[in-house]
């Protein structure tokens, strides 16, 4: 699986992406701390983002990519300096990984650097290469990145595109490494791609580079780069495994539309995407793009636009960053069989340093000859003569100046090199090396011996563990979540209508005036019952709930999961939304503790509310004006149904129309205006499904009577009726 580009990926992709020269930055944005997105518009062309993970890879992707509503501060500078710029070019460093991003703006030429290695890093300079602002502020042996200092790149490896034939004999001649390791070091090549020259070549990659042919090696460097010259497409290569052949791989790729489904597909059974088709490719099923940024889009788009929900979750606490929820059953398994493994291994080194000790023991003499036979050849010759002349010798296997030692290869039964490998030290007689391996036993021996006390206590905790999330399962309880942050609309009254649409309310004043000034813009519709006081609502056109397609392993089968998205596919708001969302704007009102069953709302558009009253008016706090014509919604009902379902991976318990309620939540309840207390109401929920009360009080409109309940303050019918 490979991780990250290589250079061959990036000088394809910076090939590509000049194809965009003209094209003006729309705007940055940064959807997680490893990810920055710039929104490129090209002259004649639709839109489209350019997205920059750091370490990891550089793309091209078209799709829907939930942004923060906050941009974090380096967004904030990228939006100072590139806001409007013109990519007048990219450019690969010689051909190591980073490309750099050349931008004509208002403050002159600026560029950004993309460094694709380790964790990786982003850095905006300005003309003379000053660093403005790096990603990450980061200090290594030769260069420091921060804020004043000139941008210095990593020190340049060699560009294989320059490498001529006789530097590669030199080179060859002087390299005490093998074939491989030479051409995927010193030729800047890579593994993948060094492994690739030598089967093209026709040569075994652990051959020594002065028995190699570089006349042949050179010819099979030059056909690879003419290739990466050449190439116009991309290939994603999927890995078979033991259910799926080739064959069936391909037929599943061409069978799958551009959807989720794909996505996953994709997801689950493709190990890299590549400008170039290798020898090695050939056990790979491939599917062919346009371009090598639609191929990386296929493969990783799906998980990077979802950047933004990975964030929202570290936030919250659910998940340390790269990881998904555990429960404890599951942590406390995971951590048995790591312990179970290590005491297997334990035992492996015991048996493994027991038999060394003895075999130096038992071939006495043979040690003895050899540690004499090498230190007087380092005295007469050096460390680098004999380093060379031991390639020879069948008994060594490598030297280590700087520890004085060198592993050896031990006789086997017949007195021939053949058996295991040991370390012998120079400044040690045979007894002394022997003891070493021996006291090395006795060390693994003493951890043994913790490892099996730490694994009968995780033994013990698992078994406690299955207990309580048998009993809570049971119980219909859900698993609790601790969180630093809440969601931002939880500050609001919201709920879900049909569509997905995401529809806040005011919880007071202040609150009235943040949905308004925030959250109504566009095609949104702004809600009001005909009542005093009542809470100013918007129904989002565009800003909504989608069905999680990867849902968190913690939320029960009976929770339905869902991602708040920032694009819903409908964006149209229909009379019968309108009015689904304006019963609820009616519950959240006082005409619930007014006791009456039926009222009136009115709806308009963002453009007739406003702040501006007439001259001698004055407008209080929470309060709007509303000119022009309304819609009416008349002898609305006042009932309002809650359920439990799963946003970002958090359970909730959600409000809504009961009709909608019914038909996503299989946990739910409907309520109408009654006489039980809603604090009373809350902590039987709680007791019933483990919501804390914090997040149940806000859901709950006021006192109520319960008219139908399934699972949400008593166990559910179905449970019921199998306990009966």
């Amino acid at each position: 699986m490979k991780a990250t580009m290589s250079g061959f990926d990036l000088r394809a992709v910076a090939r590509e992406l000049n194809e965009y020269a003209g094209a003006y930055v729309k705007k940055a944005y940064m959807p997680h701390y490893e990810q920055i997105v710039l929104r490129i518009n090209p002259k004649d062309m639709d839109q489209f983002d350019l997205v920059l993970v750091r370490g990891a890879r550089i793309y091209t992707s078209n799709r829907d990519r939930p942004m923060p509503m906050v941009p974090p501060p380096f967004a904030m500078v990228l939006r100072k300096h590139l806001k409007n710029a013109r990519m007048i070019g990219v450019r690969q460093l010689g051909f190591d990984r980073v490309l750099c991003f050349n931008f004509d703006t208002k403050f002159g030429q600026y560029h950004l650097y993309v460094e694709v290695f380790r964790d990786g890093n982003i850095i905006l300079t300005d003309a003379e290469d000053t660093i403005i602002l790096p990603l990450t502020h980061a200090s290594y042996a030769g260069r420091t990145l921060k804020k004043g200092v000139t941008y210095q790149p990593p020190p340049p490896a060699m560009d294989p595109h320059e490498i001529e034939l006789a530097h590669l004999v030199e080179m060859f001649e002087s390299s005490d490494r093998d074939l491989v390791s030479t051409l995927g070091g010193k030729v800047n090549l890579g593994g993948t791609h060094a492994n690739a020259v030598c089967a093209l070549a026709g040569m075994e990659p652990n051959i020594d580079t002065q028995v190699a042919d570089a006349e042949k090696v050179h010819a099979a460097l030059k056909s690879l780069l003419n290739d990466l010259a050449e190439s116009r497409e991309g290939y994603l290569l999927l890995k078979p495994d033991k259910e799926n052949s080739n064959e069936e791989l391909e037929s599943q790729a061409a069978s799958h539309e551009p959807n989720g489904k794909r996505d996953r597909f994709f997801e689950q059974f493709a190990c890299e995407a590549t400008p170039t088709l290798l020898p090695n490719h050939h056990q790979f099923t491939k599917v062919t793009f346009p371009t090598l940024c639609e191929s990386v889009d296929a493969w990783k788009g799906a998980h990077d636009a979802m950047a933004l929900a990975r964030r929202e979750a570290e936030k919250l606490d659910i998940a340390a960053p790269g990881r998904g929820h555990s429960t404890d059953v599951e942590r406390l398994e995971r951590r048995k069989v790591q312990q179970e493994k290590a005491l297997e291994g334990f035992s492996v080194k015991i048996e493994k340093q027991q038999m060394l000790g003895h075999l130096i023991q038992n071939n006495w003499t043979h040690i003895e000859s050899l540690l004499s036979q090498v230190s007087a050849a380092i005295e007469e010759k050096g460390w680098k003569q004999v380093k060379k002349d031991v390639k020879e010798i069948p008994w060594i296997v490598s030297l280590n100046p700087a520890g004085r030692s060198f592993v050896t290869v031990l006789p086997d039964d017949e007195s021939l090199p053949n058996g295991p490998q040991a370390t012998l030290s120079l400044d040690e007689n045979v007894h002394q090396n022997a003891q070493r391996h021996f006291e090395a036993a006795r060390k693994q021996k003493d951890k043994t011996k913790g490892a099996v006390e730490a694994l009968e206590e995780t033994t013990l905790f698992l078994q406690r563990a299955k207990k309580k999330e048998v009993k809570q399962q049971e119980s219909g309880k859900l698993n609790k979540i601790k969180r630093s942050k809440r969601l931002w609309f939880e500050n609001h009254r919201w709920s879900m209508i049909s569509g997905g649409h995401l529809l806040v309310g005011g919880k007071d004043a202040k609150g009235n005036d943040a949905i308004v000034k925030k959250h109504l813009s566009g095609s949104d519709m702004y809600l009001h019952a005909d009542l005093h006081g009542a809470p100013s609502c918007s129904l989002r056109a565009t800003q909504g709930f989608a069905e999680d397609q990867h849902k968190p392993a913690h939320i029960p089968d009976d929770v339905p999961a869902f991602r708040l998205i920032d694009k819903l596919g409908d964006e149209r708001i229909t009379p019968e939304k309108l009015e689904e969302a304006a019963t609820l704007a009616l519950c959240w009102s006082r005409a619930w503790a007014g006791g009456g069953a039926h009222g009136t709302v009115y709806s308009v558009k963002p453009a007739q509310v406003s702040k501006t009253a007439q001259t001698g008016e004055y407008v209080g706090k929470g309060a709007f004006i509303v000119r022009g014509q309304r819609q009416w919604f008349k002898d609305l009902d006042v009932q309002i149904g809650i359920g439990i379902v799963a946003i970002n991976g958090v359970p909730l318990l959600m409000g809504g129309l009961p009709e909608t309620i019914r038909s996503i939540c299989q946990r739910f309840a409907i309520l109408r205006p009654g006489l039980v207390k809603k604090e009373q109401l809350a902590n039987r929920i709680y007791k019933n499904t483990g919501l804390m009360t914090d997040d149940v009080l806000p859901v709950l409109p006021g006192a109520a009577e319960i008219i139908e309940d399934n699972g949400i303050f008593s166990p559910a019918k179905k449970q019921v009726q199998e306990e009966e």
